[in-house]
């Protein structure tokens, strides 16, 4: 972390956890934040579902949760980010506060709610993206929607054109009954309309699943089925958590998604079930608790083929994008691996 962020790091933890967000947004919008620009090399460069990603070092959804700073985001260093979620129409998500900053625990909890401007305004934004980045949008279901499954297809077919890939979010706590679609009859119905708009599209993308940490086994093993059955091209594992083991902070009995350090080894250990479910054929995106290149890289040896970070951000600061992308790298030579892919679930068993 710089002089200058770790200044301005210790100025928002003094305000609100929102407004620091929306304070932190505003700093990329106006090219403020920390900007190396591509971060890549030959170890780094990889291919994840159809996708050429400079490096694996992704941006979580949730962040820019409107799209409202695209240019900003593509010069931090991420291989690839995602934006939303967005749903159809316009929302305002839950009351406030509904976002807790737990810095004994290098953790958040949130109960925003998909809180968005609406796919009308997103994709317009969208629209207008930098063309260098790697871009995806979370797809979401608005939270008084007769048909759910419906929503994520009209999200898609209004804002497909405008990006790399999209994600299927049915792992927010945050919606009454939105995991409900996690189950196995529910989700395969909602897979096939959304790709039946994908195979629509002029220029098809990638579909992504984004599920929750706190899946049985059983449940789990159900997802691996539909994933393959629906021919998605990479499961996002995972979510924020339920789960409130260990933590200190006073602020822990809030209601919502648990996210950031506590939540590393129980979304690593469902990220190598499910890499072990599906016999490492489908790409999975390893999310939770990253917060060095030392854990992007132990998701990576469980199963991970990418990795997205978000909580970590908010105790680091945007430069350690670019650190733990370098480092990264350096343990990949460190243990003899030429490229990202060979390291892919090299150390699977340990997390099973």
């Amino acid at each position: 972390m710089t002089f200058l962020e770790r200044i301005g790091m210790a100025a928002l933890h003094r305000v609100n956890p929102e407004v620091a967000h929306g304070l932190a947004i505003r700093a990329l919008q106006m090219g403020m934040a920390h900007a190396p620009g591509l971060v890549t090399s030959p170890r780094l460069r990889c291919e994840v579902a159809g996708l050429h990603l400079p490096n694996p070092v992704g941006l979580a959804a949730g962040f820019d949760k409107n799209a409202t700073a695209l240019l900003g985001l593509s010069r931090v260093g991420f291989g690839f980010f995602e934006v939303g979620a967005a749903t159809p129409r316009s929302q305002p998500g839950n009351p406030k506060p509904r976002l807790f900053r737990l810095t004994e625990d290098h953790a958040a909890i949130n109960r925003f709610g998909f809180n968005n401007d609406g796919m009308e305004a997103i994709g317009a934004r969208l629209a207008q993206r930098p063309r260098d980045a790697m871009i995806g949008l979370n797809l979401g279901a608005n939270k008084d929607s007769e048909d759910r499954a419906t929503d994520f297809a009209r999200v898609l077919a209004h804002c497909g054109a405008h990006l790399d890939f999209a994600t299927v979010n049915v792992s927010s706590p945050n919606t009454e009954k939105l995991r409900d679609l996690q189950g196995k009859a529910a989700l395969s119905a909602l897979l096939a309309g959304v790709m039946e708009v994908r195979n629509s599209m002029a220029r098809p993308i990638p579909i992504f699943l984004k599920i929750a940490p706190d899946l049985t086994d059983a449940e789990l093993a159900e997802i691996a089925e539909v994933a393959i059955e629906a021919k998605l091209d990479a499961v996002i594992t995972t979510n924020t958590t339920l789960s409130r083991e260990g933590l200190q902070s006073t602020h822990k009995g809030e209601a919502g998604g648990l996210s950031g350090a506590p939540l590393f080894e129980k979304s690593t250990r469902v990220l190598a079930r499910l890499s072990q479910l599906t016999n490492g054929d489908l790409p999975l995106i390893g999310v939770g608790g990253i917060a060095n290149a030392e854990q992007a890289y132990a998701k990576i040896c469980a199963g991970a083929s990418a990795v997205q970070l978000y909580t970590a951000l908010v105790f680091g600061g945007l430069s350690m994008v670019e650190d733990i992308a370098r480092g990264l790298d350096k343990l990949l030579e460190r243990d003899g691996f030429d490229t990202v892919t060979q390291a892919v679930g090299s150390k699977r068993e340990d997390w099973l």
